[in-house]
């Protein structure tokens, strides 16, 4: 299945995946219906072609972003109050962004304000 988004565009991943469903459809049929409702909603990832695909295809950022969270709060173990507890979390959040929007940045703003620019005249 990983190799469906894995195809350099959106016709090669939707012609693989419907050729995989076909394979599949006769020994996994509720599998293979969960695959084509889903399908359209899945490959939306192509749709952005100034950026690279691979990098919006995923959530690992986000897991990571979650798993650090995690971290740093069991770290603290037991919180005085919910208040602590939300100040730890947004004062990484905040960290967080300060750090990607200064020195690491993993989809260039310009790409960015393209894409934007294009949905919004594609709307207009």
């Amino acid at each position: 299945m990983k190799q469906i988004w894995s195809q350099p565009d959106y016709n090669s991943a939707k012609t693989y995946a419907h050729s995989f469903i076909e394979s599949i459809e006769k020994s996994y049929p509720e599998a293979t219906e969960v695959l084509e409702d889903g399908l359209e909603d899945s490959l939306q990832c192509y749709s952005f072609t100034p950026i690279d695909f691979r990098k919006i295809a995923s959530n690992n950022m986000l897991e990571q972003l979650n798993r650090e969270i995690c971290r740093r709060t069991t770290v603290v173990g037991i919180f005085p109050s919910m208040d602590s507890y939300i100040r730890l979390v947004v004062r990484y959040l905040i960290e967080y962004s300060e750090d990607w929007s200064m020195s690491y940045c993993y989809i260039n703003p310009n790409t960015l304000q393209q894409v934007k620019g294009k949905r919004q005249k594609s709307v207009d």
